[in-house]
């Protein structure tokens, strides 16, 4: 391109002494087109800060277990206008080779309601780009009007027929990031090799198109239709078919409180509430409105427990409802809180929230399924950091259990794979307050989870019976599953590197820990490399994954503990659980074995002091 402001180009040449960063810079100051943005950089260029230009402009975004995820801000690995243009150029490089009925099919976009004034970024205004791009080249873009939960994207491109969409999201992150979300025709998140083929599609036309930066083609194209009243009617149909009491819901003197979390979740909650039968649920109403800043809230983050929860558990407790549902800012996780008899809250984790939902989707099933119906054409999926809860039930009833891969874009493509030969799947859910009720999304879904919830806890109060008490009757009949787990912060890649590096040639090259303190370990699978001791060929069975770290241990005594690096943060992340059979019940001594076998891993693997951990404690 040519040079756009000549006078920065003329500071270029004269500054940074690193012909890839000028390069870089020249490109960035060529192509920007975002005043805000592009001052980042000058003034950064002005001030001599070349290792913060570097780190800026000498690297780019690539796609972990969310699609695209970094802060908002100027630079090739941020999120900004110019890389969400290059990111969707690149779609629809790869798009073009792969669809011949592209142009007929179209692409569906969303978008949440993130956004940073100090760089002129938020989600709408990207996703009026990702549109444009595509506008720009012909292709029909279904665009959402206003924001909507992100299981509507893939929802979406479902019921349209279309060949692939776009989340603009960054879930429950900080507020300073954003990120970009890819959906298939088959509704479930890409996987490899499509991201891979995609980054190259990617660096492949790094310069913006002609019409790639025209944002009010969303507003004048004849091509760009608005989904949303069909998309949501649908939805809300569809909905229906995991409501099994509504009779009880009409009824029911119950109250629930919800929290959007600043969000998108209040009015997709209201109407799934209203699908189910229920009076609408009560909104928290310093956070029922969109709010970029997050302001009432740590972090936007539900999974972060009772501190966050606060204003809906005062408001729950003035207004005497027994259950609080939060949907995390995109509304594709849900966090439960129910009131106890002394008064105190519980808030379930995502493995305790998916024993209830294993129970209820099978119970459900079992009481509904016709004669015939065959249990060993059932299905429910988890990843394999999540609960082997699900596994305890499927092998007492009868049904099928599966594990993938961390990370829902897996379970999703693993979903479509079964229903595509004939298979049922119930439920499927991550650890991590990600669940997916029924298969009208292939994704986790925090509104269908919510009313759901709503319709359980119903259905339990007639049996005189809450949420909790549930769990305890559903962890006595199949075993229990404790589990725990929480995260260190490193911000040193190559402090999380050397940490898995040690844990690989422990006591010599090649050569995995054999015990952790006192407690001896059975099996070693390191997902990384592809090794697991408890097979045969010690190969792996779930696909290798060679772009972060993972590994799982198994201990003599029942528990499986994973170390694992977060696709989407600066996090080690530690799951450990105990699984008993159902004639052990005595759950403290289970607890206790399962904290001193925590600080064991903790110690002897992690060395959070000599490697400068920041502990989080879950």
């Amino acid at each position: 391109g040519a040079p756009g402001d000549v006078n920065s180009n003329v500071l270029v040449a004269r500054s940074t002494g690193d012909a890839q960063l000028d390069k870089a810079v020249w490109q960035w100051l060529s192509w920007d087109k975002n005043q805000k943005t592009k001052e980042q950089i000058e003034s950064l260029l002005q001030d001599g800060k070349h290792k913060e230009l570097r780190d800026r402009l000498c690297c780019r975004l690539s796609f972990g277990t969310a699609g695209l995820r970094s802060a908002m801000g100027a630079g090739f690995c941020y999120i900004n206008d110019l890389t969400v243009i290059q990111s969707t150029q690149g779609i629809y490089k790869y798009l073009e080779r792969n669809f011949s009925d592209f142009k007929q099919r179209g692409f569906v976009v969303g978008y949440d309601t993130r956004g940073q004034v100090t760089s002129n970024c938020s989600s709408k205004k990207l996703a009026k780009l990702t549109a444009a791009v595509l506008l720009a080249k012909d292709v029909p873009v279904y665009f959402f009007s206003t924001y909507v939960p992100t299981p509507f994207v893939p929802y979406a491109v479902q019921q349209l027929g279309a060949v692939a969409g776009v989340m603009i999201t960054a879930s429950h992150n900080r507020k300073e990031d954003n990120g970009y979300k890819v959906y298939w025709e088959n509704g479930a998140q890409i996987t490899s090799p499509h991201d891979k083929e995609i980054i190259k599609c990617i660096e492949e036309c790094v310069e913006p198109w002609n019409g790639s930066w025209n944002e009010n083609l969303v507003d004048t194209s004849p091509l760009r239709q608005d989904p949303l009243k069909k998309i949501c009617d649908c939805y809300m149909e569809d909905l229906k078919k995991i409501c099994y009491h509504r009779e009880l819901n009409v009824q029911t003197s119950l109250k629930f409180v919800h929290t959007s979390f600043h969000g998108v979740g209040h009015d997709y909650v209201q109407l799934a509430f209203k699908a189910f039968g229920f009076q609408p649920p009560i909104p928290v109403p310093e956070q029922k409105d969109p709010d970029p800043d997050f302001s009432t809230v740590r972090c936007p983050n539900p999974e972060e427990g009772e501190s966050v929860l606060e204003l809906s558990l005062r408001l729950a407790e003035k207004e005497n409802a027994k259950v609080v549902v939060a949907t995390d800012p995109d509304a594709d996780r849900l966090a439960v809180a129910e009131q106890q008899e002394n008064g105190c809250w519980k808030v379930f984790t995502g493995n305790e929230l998916a024993a209830l939902f294993g129970w209820w989707m099978f119970s459900r099933w079992k009481e509904n399924c016709s004669q015939d119906a065959d249990v060993r054409n059932v299905y429910m999926l988890a990843t394999t950091v999540s609960s082997k809860i699900l596994r305890a039930i499927a092998l007492k009833e009868g049904f099928h259990f599966e594990e993938t891969l961390p990370g829902f874009k897996w379970i999703g493509s693993r979903v479509k794979n079964l229903l595509d030969n004939g298979k049922e799947v119930l439920f499927a859910f991550e650890e991590s307050i990600g669940f997916m009720c029924g298969t009208s999304v292939l994704d986790k879904d925090g509104v269908s989870a919510a009313v759901v919830i709503a319709e359980m806890a119903t259905y339990l109060e007639g049996q005189n019976l809450t949420l909790a008490q549930k769990l305890i009757e559903i962890y006595e009949m199949y075993g229990y599953h404790i589990s725990k787990t929480s995260y260190f912060l490193c911000y040193d890649p190559p402090t999380i590197k050397r940490i898995f590096e040690r844990l690989r040639n422990f006591d010599g090259p090649q050569s995995y820990p054999r015990c952790c303190g006192i407690y001896n370990i059975l099996h070693v699978r390191d997902v990384t490399t592809g090794y697991d001791s408890s097979q045969l060929n010690k190969k792996s069975v779930l696909p290798v994954s060679k772009s972060s770290q993972m590994i799982t241990f198994t201990f003599q005594n029942g528990c499986v503990a994973t170390l694992r690096t977060s696709g989407t943060e600066p996090k080690i992340k530690y799951y450990a659980e105990m699984c008993a059979l159902p004639e052990q019940s005595d759950r403290r001594v289970l607890e206790e074995e399962l904290q001193k076998l925590i600080e064991a891993l903790i110690e002897n693997f992690l060395e959070p002091d000599k490697n400068g951990l920041t502990w989080r404690s879950a």
